[in-house]
């Protein structure tokens, strides 16, 4: 970790096809080794695939699924006299559109279906209607957050 400034943050250019930044740190998101242009194929087929699931429009199913799956809170460890305790903390929103972008395509990767595309495309129609991995992602998430609240007093350390 460099010690002398934070790094600035760079405008994301909103995508081609929607214009729509939501969808482009989406495509970064699940983007391997520097090939946007299946990652941008796979995302476009997914969302169409999400819109013709749940008969509606495919960036709206998209919007919602990202809201569902975006955590609140989250547990960090932390050492304090000589034990280690999990203390919940608020998470920032950049990290919390982080976390639902790996975690929608992280579920997506566990998924029996055949295409990426498929898999991608039925895990963010389950998490608009609040079910699927991701979604179970969260909320393990957020019950650790509340079963470790008797440690929030060690937040300002």
């Amino acid at each position: 970790m460099s010690r002398r400034r934070r790094a600035e943050k760079r405008p994301v250019i909103p995508d081609p096809k929607f214009n729509n930044v939501l969808v482009a740190l989406f495509i970064n998101g699940i983007m391997r080794r520097g090939k946007k242009g299946t990652a941008e194929r796979i995302l476009y087929r997914a969302i169409d695939i999400a819109g013709d699931k749940l008969k509606t429009d495919g960036i709206s199913v998209l919007k919602k699924a990202i809201n569902n799956v975006k955590p609140t809170v989250e547990v960090k460890s932390r050492r304090i006299g000589g034990a280690n305790y999990q203390i919940p903390i608020e998470v920032p929103p950049d990290r919390r559109m982080a976390l639902c972008i790996r975690w929608l395509s992280e579920a997506a990767w566990e998924r029996k279906e055949k295409s990426m595309a498929e898999k991608l495309g039925l895990e963010i129609a389950a998490a608009s209607n609040n079910e699927g991995i991701a979604i179970k992602k969260k909320e393990d998430t957020h019950r650790m957050a509340e079963a470790n609240k008797a440690f929030a007093h060690f937040r300002w350390r």
